[in-house]
């Protein structure tokens, strides 16, 4: 596309921009030009003032004269935080451009940006809203947010997102048409500078600001198990986060090995920061989409990070850094220790490769080509066929059955391991004493007797009348069971769609599946995080096993899921701690077919 083509849109884009520090900023003004260079003609409008003091503590932009990055030129700055009449006329301003792009950051930003939408016009010069969305909630909620982004996406006509786990959350809040598309790298710092030979103990570095979701004093606390690597923490402190991190460096066994260098790094600084260290750390405790990991890579660092937000895309395993479970001591003190052998991590540094730096942009570009282009705003949902068919078979249901959740032995979980025989026998003894009907073998009804004590123990009100799909197919008791005793589940198979409202039902069951591998449960948790309402139950079960056999997932493969479904807004229900790799291992121990599945995990989360 050239300057002047018909095909060439007008954009405004409204966020901050240079010289407001962070990624945010940068990605903002690195949108600008991308989309300029496309042949775009783009209206950039940023903040003069975008927070109060007290929402920000610390200097919320940098020296105008030290970029982070080129700044765009003509970017216009008329918005500030106490001038509504300034959202006002920025609203007025646009009118007749074809997209609008509001950036999305922290619900404080939420007002402004309802009052621009409020302000433009109701005739063909309206543009299309689109909420580009780094974080479709903070990593620190507060009350009243997410009620404030629920009205900032039903605003809007689309919203756009970085990761599967944030599109999930944006349809669970409301927005009715979310495309996702991987953060392009705007990387700051410029290129590469001469490494020094080294050959101490590993130099880890910890970089960005400071905050309690970056899981620093985690790091901090598996170090001090670890003697030899060394660590920087090298930010900005938000709030009492830099206390924590600086109380955690005194404590034994991390004196004169943990550095703290307050302060933003300015992005000349950053280049000559990282040839001094020889691991980028990312322990962060939750996450969206971070360019750190790339970051890394362009400098020759390999990473150090949790299974969170984009890492798992940007860091290949054992290739060119480490993925662990978040806020997982043990699995962060291992990963440290192979840090610490210089083969290891020479290994770790031999697999990075320079990051691919403008592929992700015209991808990027594209998704948001093809929201100017789509007929806005979507079709309206047709159906809430679950919710209906739950409420009219409740109308004319009598229980056959009077069971309470007190009638369940308390060794009936909603979390559990079934590693031995004996247990699903039980099962089965209790199932026959409470009179519930005889379906399914044994391994199928102590997983779906774990589920119906989940749903009575948690979701019952009294009148049955939680809303509950069940995928769980004819092997599964438990939609029989269910409807015994006088809830009315929904039945759908495990490939047909999931046709609901966003967090309209109560309880998603997928009970003794096939060949439930971990990127079919990946699936299941988005379907979770979209379909159920706050405090909503998935309940699941996957089959334990080693990893030359079919469909079954090992200790490893557990702890990636248990990681994947907490980033998802999912807290497992019931706390299996070490247990559940301890009991993995004793029943691994007993089964004579090293290729069998030796064990039945069933597991139920609670979405918040």
């Amino acid at each position: 596309m050239t300057p002047g083509d018909p095909a060439a849109l007008a954009v405004a884009i409204v966020g901050p921009a240079h010289p407001f520090k962070g990624g945010v900023a940068v990605h903002t003004t690195e949108l600008a030009h991308q989309l300029t260079a496309t042949g775009h003609r783009v209206d950039l409008i940023s903040w003069t003032r975008m927070y109060p003091s007290l929402l920000y503590p610390g200097e919320q932009q940098v020296d105008p004269a030290r970029p982070e990055t080129p700044p765009f030129p003509g970017t216009r700055r008329p918005l500030a935080w106490n001038r509504p009449d300034s959202w006002l006329r920025v609203g007025r301003s646009v009118a007749g451009q074809d997209l609008l792009i509001l950036v999305h950051v922290v619900p404080q930003i939420i007002p402004a940006n309802l009052a621009m939408i409020a302000a433009l016009p109701r005739d063909e010069r309206r543009p299309k809203v689109v909420v580009l969305a780094h974080n479709v909630l903070p990593h620190e909620p507060k009350p009243g947010d997410e009620a404030l982004v629920r009205r900032l996406f039903a605003a809007a006509d689309a919203v756009l997102v970085h990761t599967p786990q944030q599109a999930s959350l944006a349809r669970s809040l409301g927005a009715g048409l979310v495309r996702q598309a991987a953060l392009p790298p705007h990387l700051p710092g410029g290129d590469p500078v001469h490494r020094d030979a080294y050959a101490g103990p590993a130099r880890l570095l910890a970089l960005g600001l400071v905050r309690p979701y970056k899981g620093i004093t985690d790091l901090i606390a598996a170090l001090a198990e670890v003697p030899g690597p060394t660590l920087t923490v090298a930010g900005e402190a938000w709030g009492e986060a830099g206390e924590q991190v600086a109380a955690a460096a005194r404590a034994p066994g991390v004196a004169g090995r943990v550095t703290i260098r307050p302060g933003y790094v300015p992005a000349e600084e950053l280049a000559t920061l990282l040839a001094d260290h020889d691991v980028l750390a990312l322990t962060y405790r939750t996450a969206t989409a971070s360019q750190n990991a790339l970051l890394a890579h362009k400098h020759g660092l390999p990473v150090l990070a949790t299974a969170v937000g984009s890492f798992p895309g940007d860091i290949r395993d054992g290739v060119d850094g480490s993925l662990v479970p978040p806020r997982d001591h043990e699995a962060l003190v291992a990963a440290l220790r192979a840090l610490a052998d210089p083969d290891q991590l020479a290994r770790l540094r031999a697999g990075v490769e320079e990051p691919d730096l403008s592929g992700p942009w015209a991808n990027y570009l594209a998704a948001i080509e093809t929201l100017a282009a789509m007929d806005l705003p979507p079709k309206e949902r047709s159906s809430v066929t679950l919710r209906d068919r739950a409420r009219g078979m409740l109308a004319g249901l009598r229980p056959r059955l009077d069971l309470s959740a007190a009638d369940l032995p308390e060794w009936v979980t909603p979390t559990d391991i079934l590693g031995i025989t004996s247990q699903a026998q039980d099962a089965r003894d209790v199932v026959r004493d409470l009179g519930l009907p005889r379906r399914g073998d044994r391994e199928s009804g102590w997983a779906a007797l774990g589920g119906l004590a989940a749903v009575l123990r948690v979701k019952d009100d009294g009148h049955r009348s939680a809303i509950i799909v069940d995928r769980s197919g004819p092997r599964s008791p438990f939609a029989t069971w269910a409807t015994a005793i006088g809830f009315a589940p929904v039945e759908i198979d495990a490939d047909e769609e999931l046709d609901v409202d966003p967090g309209s039902i109560d309880v998603l069951t997928r009970l003794h599946p096939r060949d439930c591998d971990a990127a079919e449960l990946g699936d299941l948790f988005g379907q979770a995080t979209w379909a159920l309402k706050p405090g909503g139950l998935l309940i699941t079960t996957i089959a334990l096993g080693p990893a030359s056999a079919k469909g079954t997932l090992g200790p490893a493969d557990v702890r990636g899921v248990l990681a994947h479904a907490d980033n998802a807004g999912l807290r497992l229900v019931g706390d299996l701690d070490g247990e559940l790799t301890a009991r993995m291992r004793r029943a691994a121990r007993g089964a004579r077919d090293p290729d069998a599945a030796y064990g039945l995990a069933r597991l139920t989360w609670r979405r918040r």
